[in-house]
């Protein structure tokens, strides 16, 4: 790995490098394994996350050493760079039609992809529902029994390479349409009510307490969420302008797999 990482940041450096074979030969490596998560964008690294960026080197110096070329599935015709994923059954995922993954992206036995979208670079951890027509950018990463609803938008990031990607951690529920983007952190097992949208720069207020506490880019865990609104004054006058209100927890007592519909329920809010 240690061979690895030095090829591709020595070509990252040096542009004259990327045409060479051993280059060539790297990127297609780290391309390979981060399609078996042997290797992966970011990862844990005890109460924080660390971001591999030379791994997110290796994803960008891999698209203009692709050629073009025409990709068939039956009846339905292509024509990208990166091929498909495929051999679901042999990695125990569930695909329905028309879901797709690109090559590149890791996803874990045990997903199920209803039609939807997962980029290069993703990595979806076991257990986790990819609801219709969800969208899982580049690099993001998902855990372990998330569900994401139909029409979530994860976004993705590749440049700056030091950028940390959208990070959901397990046992996450996030509700129809929410949309999570620009490195955006949501804490362990916190639920999202429907069209909840969580950028850097949203502001992120939690009011259970006698006194707001505001978070910017991060979800604490066990965080129930809803879309809100505050006042800002602007040249024109005072408009309300988005924001996510953090208006519970989920409960202890609670059993985890029912508790991802329940805990919005719980507190009078829409899934």
């Amino acid at each position: 790995m240690h061979n690895l990482k030095s090829t591709i940041e020595n070509a990252w450096d040096d542009p004259h490098q990327r045409s060479e074979p051993v280059t060539r030969e790297a990127v297609n490596e780290v391309i390979c394994l981060l399609d078996k998560g042997k290797v992966r964008v970011a990862e844990p690294f005890g109460d924080s996350w660390h971001v591999n960026d030379w791994v997110k080197k290796a994803v960008l110096l891999y698209f203009p050493q692709q050629i073009m070329q025409t990709i068939t599935c039956g009846p339905l015709e292509f024509h990208d760079k990166i091929p498909l994923k495929s051999d679901y059954a042999a990695q125990g995922v569930r695909v329905v039609p028309h879901a797709i993954a690109r090559y590149g992206a890791f996803i874990s036995p045990g997903v199920i992809l209803m039609p939807s979208y997962v980029n290069i670079g993703a990595w979806i951890g076991p257990g986790t529902m990819v609801d219709t027509w969800a969208t899982v950018g580049s690099c993001a990463q998902i855990g372990a029994g998330v569900h994401l609803s139909g029409g979530v938008g994860i976004g993705g990031v590749l440049e700056p390479v030091q950028a940390a990607p959208v990070i959901v951690e397990d046992g996450c529920f996030l509700g129809s349409r929410c949309i999570v983007v620009e490195g955006a952190h949501i804490g362990r097992e916190a639920v999202l009510g429907a069209n909840v949208v969580i950028t850097a720069s949203t502001h992120i207020i939690d009011v259970t307490g006698k006194s707001p506490v505001e978070y910017k880019g991060f979800i604490p865990p066990r965080s129930v969420v809803i879309p809100g609104s505050y006042p800002k004054k602007f040249p024109a006058g005072e408009y309300y302008v988005p924001c996510a209100l953090i208006i519970g927890q989920r409960k202890p007592a609670t059993d985890l797999k029912t508790s991802l519909n329940n805990a919005l329920r719980e507190f009078g809010v829409a899934v």
